[in-house]
């Protein structure tokens, strides 16, 4: 093969600044202004060569500090799941499913975690498997965080009891953090933050004090919050909350 035909590595990929600007980090110029001060990396190594080619499906992008997604075919969502839905993408029973919301989607998703069909809520969805497992993964121990509609009044004891840990049938429990809310007509709305993963962990943790739950909505994940979003709606995250998913579990 004459030197003229011999294929050049460093003509391969796609330029930095071009995927940043693609994956909507900032204008092509402004991209280069991120590198020039050294704050991009690549593959855990920071970059400062303008023009620098990578391949967007096989490297690791951080800006900041915060990972980059620029792959075009992960989908990354948030559905507030109402109230009598079951956390399955088909039910064989015919009941409400999350994968009715998903019918009109070409994508091949799945939920990150479950909610009963009983709670409402965030729900995280996506095709990113490598990031759902480490979500789920209680080693992670990613927060989520809840309101909690139950009788009151609730005694100024019980966040200390739930935040020092109560026993369950299947072992310990306890929750990072307990804030009361607000109180109303003999029921009282309490956040609840931990990062169990257990069945049904939050309606047992209350329960097991005395204040079995009315209602319940999981309203965070991490940094993600529901907000207003309303009741069986779909949303895509933010490329900032899908870069504080991946920080929380070291991606």
């Amino acid at each position: 093969m004459s030197p003229r035909s011999q294929p050049n590595p460093a003509a391969d990929g796609v330029r930095l600044q071009k995927v940043l600007s693609g994956a909507g980090v900032a204008s092509r110029r402004a991209a280069e202004d991120l590198i020039d001060q050294g704050r991009v990396s690549v593959d855990g190594e920071v970059v400062r060569e303008q023009g620098k080619r990578v391949d967007p499906d096989n490297v690791v992008i951080h800006v900041d500090g915060v990972r980059v997604i620029v792959r075009e075919d992960r989908v990354y969502l948030a559905l507030n799941k109402p109230r009598g839905v079951h956390s399955t993408m088909d039910d064989d029973r015919g009941r409400p499913c999350v994968g009715d919301y998903l019918r009109e989607r070409v994508d091949k998703l799945f939920h990150v975690g479950r909610l009963d069909a009983e709670t409402e809520g965030l729900l995280l969805l996506t095709n990113d498997g490598d990031l759902a497992h480490r979500l789920m993964h209680p080693s992670f121990e990613v927060a989520k965080t809840y309101l909690a509609e139950v009788p009151g009044p609730v005694a100024r004891d019980i966040g200390k009891r739930l935040r020092d840990g109560v026993t369950l049938e299947d072992g310990p429990a306890r929750v990072d953090s307990f804030r009361m809310v607000d109180n109303y007509a003999g029921k009282a709305l309490v956040e609840v933050v931990l990062h169990e993963g257990r069945k049904h962990i939050v309606r047992r943790l209350l329960e097991e004090v005395g204040h079995p739950v009315l209602k319940l909505v999981r309203t965070q994940i991490g940094d993600v919050r529901l907000g207003n979003q309303r009741p069986g709606s779909l949303r895509a995250l933010s490329r900032p909350e899908v870069g504080s998913l991946f920080a929380a579990v070291d991606l």
